[in-house]
């Protein structure tokens, strides 16, 4: 029974998973097409800035709750696992002063300096009752994670999505035309909006649920065991946060002057805002998939069946190379036009070689971190992660620093730390888990079928174009028939979709 409930919450927390990023990508179309692509890249500036202080004032508290409320939830009860809220809300609170003491009084070096950019300014300030109202939320909501009903959570998280869409396009179609800015400041108060609601009804629930907390319920040392979860979490969130604050800063000093400050701005907003974005559509499914594949290799590890936690990672493997792959070369092909048609923009389709294989290997290394992970490996995986931010801001900076250098070296960098990602991650589970990933062996029949299934799709796109076909006809056309070419091309090959099993050895035996 227990079983096939965790089975129920899984299901659930990926449907509405996929929903809530589809939802967010939409979103993103919105607001790119309301503000511009220098105003893309100034958010671009400030969120990193965000995950910054998240990850010093949250991330760690709430995996704490988590664990905590589960644990206490055993051995006590609703009411012993309850009584974690209210001290990691403490720990929450004194966490804060510092954050917003240092951002009140150095918001303008923090812009000017660090960010390279004063419009960020606003912003930042508006960042903090974000942050405020978010820590709080989530460590609600990660009560709620760990004591195993994750429905009302995760309903609010996608009604949140819902509410800040129509708060942030909102706003801006009320108050545009502003300065990039203001337009900002909009787009963080709107964020503001969404989160007031959600951290209200988690509280409410919270307290309908388990009343207030009772100050005799103090338990001798429940504070340090939280901070002995929080800190070397947290640490490890800021460590990799402050690198992809930096790689984020970087990219438009390197750029202003080779061209002027706001097409630096628009350079960066149409790559981090538009492109990657677009890009990244067809890995929506990855969150669920780690859902389903993390609780499994936790178990087979923790038993010592090594064959059993193998499969499931290969399985996981096969399903990312069999899907990321072709999708990655269609959106080569469409990717100008469906850019245009998406966004407004025709620089959306610029260096879509380079950065699509760079988000298929973020694909993969998202799955074998999901393994190690499983496998009680946090730390490796982190390790990895901070020496590819690290590999990807020197690429970045030698390629963009040499004379004539632009936005391809930020790519460069991305796909440079993507492969390495992916070869570091693969040793550390051959490594730690024992486990042989096989991917040459699982991508090489993808690779070759979405090569063929590009190539002919390209073919196939420029004789419509020259017969007058444009637009979402030409697009969906272009990708159908890459799709069909590409099941096609592994059907040849004798793979069976789904699993990438060699299919014709399999009839014979029968």
């Amino acid at each position: 029974m227990a079983q096939d409930t965790a089975r129920r919450s899984a299901v659930y927390l990926t449907m509405l998973s996929i929903l809530s990023q589809i939802l967010g990508f939409f979103y993103r179309v919105g607001l790119s097409r309301m503000v511009g692509a220098e105003v893309m890249g100034l958010y671009q500036l400030v969120m990193p800035v965000y995950s910054v202080m998240m990850s010093v004032v949250s991330v760690g508290l709430t995996a704490a709750v988590a664990t905590l409320a589960a644990r206490r939830l055993v051995l006590g009860g609703n009411g012993t696992a309850a009584g974690v809220v209210p001290r990691a809300l403490g720990i929450f609170g004194w966490l804060m002063i510092p954050v917003a003491a240092v951002t009140l009084l150095l918001y303008d070096p923090i812009s000017v300096y660090l960010l390279g950019d004063a419009r960020t300014q606003l912003g930042l300030v508006l960042l903090l009752p974000c942050v405020a109202l978010t820590g709080i939320e989530n460590i609600h909501k990660h009560f709620f994670y760990g004591t195993g009903r994750v429905r009302p959570p995760a309903l609010i998280e996608l009604t949140e999505q819902m509410i800040r869409a129509g708060a942030v396009l909102g706003l801006l179609a009320v108050f545009l035309p502003q300065n990039a800015e203001r337009t900002v400041g909009l787009i963080v108060l709107g964020m503001i909006v969404c989160e007031v609601f959600s951290a209200f009804v988690l509280v409410v629930l919270f307290r309908r649920r388990h009343g207030r907390p009772e100050r005799g319920e103090r338990v001798e040392g429940l504070g340090r065991h939280i901070l002995s979860i929080a800190v070397p979490v947290g640490a490890t969130a800021l460590l990799g946060n402050l690198m992809g604050a930096v790689n984020a800063a970087v990219v438009p000093r390197l750029l202003i002057g080779k061209m002027s400050r706001e097409a630096a701005m628009s350079a960066f907003g149409v790559i981090g805002g538009m492109t990657l974005p677009m890009l990244s559509v067809p890995t929506l499914f990855l969150g669920a998939l780690n859902l389903v594949m993390l609780p499994r290799v936790a178990q087979h590890c923790a038993l010592g069946q090594r064959e059993r936690a193998a499969k499931v990672v290969h399985r996981a493997l096969e399903v990312v190379c069999v899907v990321i792959v072709p999708c990655m070369a269609l959106l080569c092909v469409t990717g100008p036009e469906l850019g245009r048609l998406l966004f407004g923009y025709d620089g959306v389709g610029e260096y879509l070689t380079v950065l699509a294989p760079a988000v298929a290997c973020g694909a993969v290394q998202t799955v074998l971190t999901g393994a190690l992970n499983g496998a009680d490996r946090q730390g490796t995986a982190a390790g990895i992660a901070l020496i590819c931010d690290v590999v990807q801001l020197v690429v970045t900076v030698l390629i963009m620093g040499r004379p004539g250098g632009g936005m391809e070296g930020f790519a460069a960098g991305l796909a440079v730390s993507g492969v390495l990602g992916v070869l570091l991650c693969s040793g550390a589970v051959r490594r730690c888990m024992g486990v042989r990933t096989g991917l040459v062996r699982l991508g090489a029949f993808p690779v070759l079928g979405a090569v063929l299934a590009g190539q002919t799709a390209r073919l196939l796109m420029h004789r419509l174009a020259a017969a007058g076909l444009a637009g979402w006809p030409l697009v969906g056309v272009t990708m159908l028939f890459g799709a069909a070419v590409y099941v096609a091309a592994l059907q040849a090959l004798g793979v069976r979709l789904g699993f990438l099993r060699r299919s014709g050895k399999k009839k014979i035996d029968k």
